[in-house]
């Protein structure tokens, strides 16, 4: 499959907007206050103690259950990587309405909220990223970029900076605004009550075992696999094409988040639809990119050449890059 060469991808005109901006200066004083959103600290709290419980049942389920929890573990990561980031935030590739369609399904299963929000946040955070503006600020700490920005009010920059944002490409995509419209309904129908409803009625799972395991476990898993590109990505490993920002690359985060983990690789580059230099090794996400442009149902991924990598590498990282 042909890769488009991209030595200088931030200057693309359809996304140099959202790249980081170096003129933002977070504001003197006083920080805002912390404001405790006690409702989701409760569903928290519920959902990791049910999954917690799921982890509990998971030996007793029937092997069909377990790679049915493989699948839908799978398939909901993909709405997450392949469609909310890859394809609406990053604009790395383009794909056909059939696949824009399946990878909305697949990021409802996923539950991070809808398509059009996860996009725009996403694109703060790369414009500001660690800073006050950045939604999960991993110079707040760990638990903050884990999971703490979810519990908490959003700091005021964050909430200035995204309404600023240029995003007519999501309006104007159907599926992506049909998707935010009746974005609670198919979460039910693809969170829960299709991996419930499959393993109890297709080959009599206990409804409790099939509740618990793929639907529960399964999205605080993946729940957990994508925050950790928010956190652990941030803290831990080497930074081998940049070594003034704080995202790493990390291969354990690259594993659990199919193939989100190279990150310092991704900050470097954001409009590369591989995410990493390496192609599809422990990158399960660009691999189903491949096969969708094989396939006709994606085109024009954008990919910044190998040279300009080694380029990149050899003036700015930390010289931890490996050639092989």
């Amino acid at each position: 499959m042909p890769d488009r060469d991209i030595k200088s991808p931030i200057w693309h005109p359809e996304t140099v907007e959202d790249v980081f901006d170096h003129t933002y200066k977070e504001k003197e004083g006083p920080k805002p206050p912390t404001v405790i959103v006690w409702r989701n600290v409760l569903l928290m709290a519920f959902l990791h103690t049910g999954a917690l419980y799921g982890l509990v049942l998971f030996p007793s389920a029937s092997v069909l259950t377990w790679i049915w929890f493989l699948a839908c573990f799978v398939f909901s990561a993909l709405g997450v990587t392949a469609g909310a980031h890859r394809l609406w935030s990053r604009r790395s590739y383009k794909a056909s309405l059939p696949l824009r369609i399946f990878l909305a399904f697949a990021n409802s299963m996923g539950f991070q909220n809808d398509i059009y929000e996860w996009s725009r946040d996403h694109r703060v955070h790369h414009k500001y990223s660690e800073t006050d503006a950045d939604p999960h600020n991993a110079v707040r700490g760990f638990f903050f970029s884990h999971i703490g920005w979810l519990l908490v009010r959003k700091h005021p920059d964050v909430i200035e900076k995204g309404r600023k944002l240029e995003l007519s490409d999501l309006k104007a995509d159907k599926v992506v605004m049909f998707q935010r419209r009746f974005y609670k309904s198919s979460v039910l129908l693809m969170c829960f009550f299709v991996p419930t409803f499959v393993p109890w009625y297709v080959w009599g799972e206990s409804l409790w075992v099939a509740y618990f395991v793929p639907a529960v476990l399964r999205y605080a898993l993946v729940l957990n696999a994508t925050w950790l590109v928010n956190s652990a990505a941030h803290m831990w490993g080497n930074r081998p094409y940049d070594s003034s920002i704080n995202p790493r690359e990390n291969r354990f985060v690259a594993f659990s988040a199919i193939g989100e983990g190279f990150h310092n690789y991704h900050h470097t580059f954001p409009f590369d639809y591989a995410t990493s230099e390496f192609g599809c090794k422990l990158n399960l996400t660009t691999c189903f990119i491949d096969l969708m442009c094989f396939l006709g149902l994606a085109r024009e991924p954008k990919r910044v050449s190998r040279e300009a990598a080694l380029a990149r590498a050899q003036r700015t990282g930390d010289g931890s890059h490996r050639t092989g």
